[in-house]
């Protein structure tokens, strides 16, 4: 069988015989500026334009296919999972989900920490849509990845013990589900945004709540816990407060507390007003 270096023309002298003046047809024919697409989807979501956000999201994707450029596709495609999911698009979410799996085994990158991190968000997409045992595969395939590259404190990994935990509370795992978000709450207090912390303690109130009742006194404490640091001034008041407090604000109303779940909502629309 012929080799390609039988029949193109090195391209320099120093190239080994690696590269060519003819590419392969599989050859990207551009990039797509992934670092740049992040900085400026980041703006659409600092003032919650969901709408101007999945408009941009998909002129790139149908740049990014246009150009064959799989790997900045691969980044896109994680950033739309993640926006269809927040949106409740669950086709459209398994889809894009589907698809980086796909680019991912296709570009040979499946054990690198930036494969994990797809792997993880979606999972978070199966989870989102009553998949718990599909995304609990993923997390696991997650979970030996970031072992292998990362710390035992690294936000990353603070992040996958959370969803994890909650993929585990559909499953009716309780315990091991309380393990990982004892973790992921040490993690989140040493090393993380001290919103990532009211996260874990919000979660952990719906699992408390599902194992042993709304009214057990760790459901209450996780949601003191979590009121705590969203009103510590120590919290900065970001765009990203905005968010949890968005998100946190209907589990507040869940467990009895309605005026602070309000005091949350204006918080967070003064935030994206104000950007």
């Amino acid at each position: 069988m012929l080799d390609p270096f039988d029949y193109k023309e090195p391209g320099c002298p120093l190239a080994d015989g690696k590269k060519f003046y003819y590419p392969s047809p599989d050859d990207p024919k551009g990039t797509v500026p992934v670092r740049r697409i992040i900085e400026k989807l980041d703006s659409f979501f600092d003032v919650n334009d969901m709408k101007g956000a999945g408009d941009f999201l998909r002129r790139w994707e149908t740049e990014a296919k246009e150009l064959g450029d799989r790997r900045g596709e691969i980044s896109i495609q994680n950033e739309l999972m993640g926006y269809y999911r927040k949106q409740g698009m669950k086709d459209e979410a398994l889809a894009a989900s589907e698809r980086a799996l796909y680019l991912i085994e296709r570009e040979e990158i499946a054990e690198t920490v930036s494969a994990a991190t797809v792997y993880l968000n979606a999972a978070t997409v199966y989870k989102a849509f009553g998949m718990p045992s599909e995304a609990l595969e993923l997390y696991e395939k997650t979970s030996a990845i970031y072992g292998e590259n990362l710390g035992g404190d690294d936000p990353l990994v603070a992040g996958l013990y959370n969803n994890s935990a909650l993929a585990l509370c559909d499953l009716g795992r309780c315990e091991e589900a309380e393990d990982l978000f004892i973790k992921a709450a040490a993690i989140t207090l040493q090393n993380c945004a001290k919103c990532d912390e009211a996260i874990t303690y919000v979660n952990m109130a719906h699992m408390y709540e599902t194992w042993r009742g709304a009214d057990c006194p760790e459901t209450c404490e996780c949601m003191a816990s979590a009121r705590e640091i969203l009103d510590s001034p120590e919290t900065p008041r970001d765009p990203y407060y905005a968010f949890v407090a968005s998100k946190c604000a209907p589990s507040f109303e869940h467990f009895g507390d309605g005026e602070y779940a309000k005091i949350l909502s204006e918080r967070s629309g003064a935030i994206y007003e104000g950007n």
